[in-house]
């Protein structure tokens, strides 16, 4: 099977530092392996994807130098794709509808005990207020969740290679935190059709990715996409955490951080190779 990595970002800003880091260090790896490089939009949310930010993404990327197959792959266009493996896990008993907002889930969730976290990598871990209810009352205004505990039933022990050097090695998934610590993610958004986890599983399948190179940050959402993959047949490819651009007072960079842009760099007379000395890979 082919190499082949990925850079998928949302057009809903600019491109940063980070950015730059991550999909030049993902076609380097790429090419290394004699393999492919892609770039996938991710525009599932379209009240805040922009034509424009779109349009910038390919112009900062063929800037650094970076080129793919087209045509790219738009999440816009895959709903139906979607749609059809939340089919498969409604199928199996899995999903449940849910009406609470985030001030039902702060209310619900009450004083959390001692040593239980109250966040994890999709947020407020759900106290599975709506667990009971069926898909046969989901309505519009409703979104649709994974039963963390009922899906785990179903697979046999999970585990995924990480190739990056400070987390290397096989990664084994805790039945235990997967039900404490993740809980109930969500899979459907209300108005979106789907949601960043199921999205991301289907894609990375569907476009044969062998080796996914993203950040630090989603490090713990890997384990969600894991039991995805396993509850949707899917491939488990190898994943590669790499570390994360950090502005001067050691926050991570954000799309609201313009003065660490692509663009602006570019416009100040940046040359691409001074991007590469930037993010460290000069």
């Amino acid at each position: 099977m082919t190499f082949t990595t990925r850079f998928a970002p949302s057009p809903t800003g600019p491109l940063h530092l980070g950015h730059a880091y991550s999909a030049l260090l993902a076609s380097d790896m790429a090419k290394r392996q004699n393999g492919q490089f892609l770039l996938r939009i991710e525009d599932i949310d379209q009240s805040r994807a922009r034509a424009s930010w779109e349009e910038q993404i390919y112009e900062d990327l063929t800037w650094l130098g970076l080129t793919w197959p087209t045509p790219v792959l738009r999440q816009s266009d895959r709903l139906p794709r979607y749609r059809a493996a939340l089919e498969r896990l409604n199928a199996r008993g899995l999903t449940y509808p849910c009406r609470c907002n985030r001030s039902d889930i702060e209310l619900a969730a009450g004083a959390p005990q001692e040593g239980v976290p109250q966040f994890g990598p999709d947020g407020r871990i759900y106290p599975g207020t709506c667990r009971q209810r069926s898909m046969a009352e989901a309505g519009p205004d409703d979104v649709i969740r994974l039963n963390m505990a009922a899906a785990l039933e179903q697979l046999h022990q999970l585990s995924f290679f990480e190739t990056s050097q400070d987390l290397g090695g096989y990664i084994l998934l805790k039945r235990d935190h997967l039900i404490q610590a993740v809980g109930d993610i969500i899979l459907v958004r209300r108005n979106l059709g789907s949601s960043y986890h199921l999205s991301v599983v289907v894609d990375d399948a569907d476009q044969g990715i062998t080796d996914v190179v993203r950040g630090a940050d989603l490090f713990e959402s890997t384990q969600i996409h894991v039991v995805l993959q396993a509850l949707l047949d899917l491939p488990v490819p190898r994943y590669h955490h790499h570390r994360l651009i950090r502005d001067p007072q050691g926050k991570r960079l954000a799309k609201r951080d313009d003065a660490r842009a692509i663009a602006k760099y570019r416009a100040e007379g940046a040359s691409p190779q001074d991007i590469r000395a930037l993010v460290g890979l000069g």
